[in-house]
């Protein structure tokens, strides 16, 4: 079987080609200290956000896409990464592993994913917080969710790294990391 072209992938599979090679870029010069610093002991450091897409790329997406081509009535279990970061999953480790890690992944799912025919993006599942969904709305919701944690991921390196040097010029900002 050869991978679907560009008018017959499933959504969003363009920005989760893009996502890895994008925060690639913006971490390159981000030092370890960066990387780990959270802005209050409840908000996530560069490094859990990575650790958390690493395990959300595996259990929140890839798997249930799975289980939803499996199935014609898979039943999907909440995801639930506030218990994940609580039990401390994703603060243990360096970021440049849950990095590397992440990358890792989501070659994997990019090289299942090119495989699935624009046409399975009906097949749904019963999700059990949300009900029913359809691989289509999964897809979009991972590509949703990779752009909110690359903007997550640029707010924490800027406010950490940049922000308190700016001098004067921090009057023209409003951060929330």
């Amino acid at each position: 079987m050869s991978p679907a072209n560009d008018n017959q992938r499933l959504p969003g599979i363009g920005v989760l080609e893009q996502t890895p090679i994008i925060i690639e870029k913006i971490l390159q010069t981000a030092s370890d200290d960066q990387m780990h610093w959270k802005p209050s002991p409840d908000r996530w450091s560069i490094s859990e956000v990575l650790a958390h897409l690493s395990d959300a790329e595996v259990k929140g997406f890839r798997e249930r896409v799975e289980q939803m081509l499996k199935s014609d009535s898979a039943k999907l279990a909440a995801y639930d990464q506030e218990a994940a970061y609580k039990e401390g999953r994703y603060s243990q480790g360096k970021a440049r592993d849950h990095l590397h890690n992440f990358c890792h992944e989501r070659d994997r799912s990019l090289s299942f994913l090119r495989y699935i025919p624009a046409s399975a993006g009906g097949r749904g599942a019963d999700h059990s917080t949300i009900g029913k969904i359809t691989i289509d709305e999964l897809m979009n919701e991972w590509a949703f969710h990779d752009l909110g944690h690359i903007r997550q991921i640029t707010e924490l390196f800027r406010s950490h790294a940049f922000y308190p040097r700016l001098g004067a010029f921090q009057r023209f900002y409003t951060i929330h990391p």
